[in-house]
């Protein structure tokens, strides 16, 4: 990597400082996917986080969340595997160029697709580059001793850690290359596992679809299904509502399938941004009325909670009208 962004100033309330890591090495985890090891350039313990979490990397002038694989415990070294999209609107390419030596900056560990810890059994969706979370998810509930099993679809030749999930997962792994082999198999699963169980799903828009529709119909409750989503492209239109801008009284349609922050500059109202997927925190507002739809990854759950505040980039309003303290 040739530049590093500035790191802010200050770190205000519910931010996370920014970490200065080096790469240490890379590999190829499979044709396309790139395994990247960071630590800190003068060593040392780095944060641990619980498993499924992600770091938000400066990725050549724009901010791109990537999971973590460990299992989650302070160690001298994070591991990321990225799939090269050179097509894409995200920062694959800039990541698969950088080499050992090379240093970068991100922000987290940040949860946003943790274990339940309570669950009496987890059951352990994943497609395509979507093993990386759930490869943390296994690696934990092998360590602390936890029933799980892990489903992984992927394209003939294209599967990410594989030796790896095989000596982890013993027979509780299911690999499948083909696409019908594997939803059968999901459905078979959600139809017969005990109560208490929770369901992770990471992967391609259709394959989670497929799971929250499958355990819906089967009668799962909807706070036991699980899914990670990796940008805005895989979130539904949703249903429309009215930014109120409190200081100017300006009221601002938000329709279906556009997003807050775009309808907002449509209307003259600048907003800092960019990513423009939820995952870096720049276009952070203010909310003082109306339930804002969380549909980010850069929020911890208490800020969720508070209801006071909104990623203007993918997230939406629960009600009618969301007021902004604009």
């Amino acid at each position: 990597m040739t530049a590093v962004l500035p790191a802010p100033a200050a770190t205000g309330a519910g931010e996370q400082a920014r970490l200065v890591l080096e790469v240490s090495a890379v590999a190829d985890a499979a044709p396309g996917i790139r395994t990247l090891t960071l630590r800190r350039p003068g060593g040392g313990l780095l944060p641990g986080h619980p498993p499924g979490s992600h770091l938000v990397l400066d990725c050549g002038g724009r901010r791109n969340a990537y999971s973590l694989t460990g299992d989650g415990m302070p160690a001298a070294e994070y591991r990321i595997s990225v799939l090269l999209c050179p097509d894409g609107a995200g920062g694959s390419a800039a990541v698969h160029r950088w080499r050992a030596g090379d240093r970068v900056t991100a922000t987290g560990p940040r949860s946003a697709f943790a274990p339940v810890s309570t669950a009496r059994h987890a059951v352990l969706v994943a497609g395509g580059i979507g093993i990386t979370p759930l490869l943390s998810h296994a690696r934990a509930a092998v360590r602390w001793g936890r029933s799980f099993e892990l489903l992984y679809g992927h394209r003939p030749g294209a599967g990410a850690h594989l030796a790896e999930l095989h000596a982890l997962c013993g027979d509780r792994l299911g690999v499948h290359e083909d696409t019908a082999e594997l939803l059968a198999r999901i459905g078979s699963v959600l139809a017969d596992r005990p109560l208490g169980t929770h369901v992770h799903v990471c992967g391609p828009a259709p394959l989670i679809a497929f799971v929250e529709d499958t355990a819906g119909a089967l009668g799962w409750p909807a706070d036991r299904v699980h899914a990670e989503r990796f940008s805005a492209a895989d979130l539904d239109p949703g249903e429309p509502f009215v930014a109120r801008l409190a200081r100017s009284g300006l009221r601002v349609p938000v329709p279906a399938g556009t997003s807050l922050l775009a309808a907002l500059e449509a209307a003259g109202v600048a907003v800092p941004s960019m990513c423009r997927q939820g995952v870096c925190g720049e276009c952070r507002l203010p909310v003082t009325a109306g339930r804002p739809l969380h549909r980010d990854l850069y929020l911890a759950e208490p800020e969720r909670a508070a209801g006071d505040a909104v990623m203007a980039c993918v997230s939406r309003c629960a009600d009618d009208e969301l007021e902004l303290d604009l």
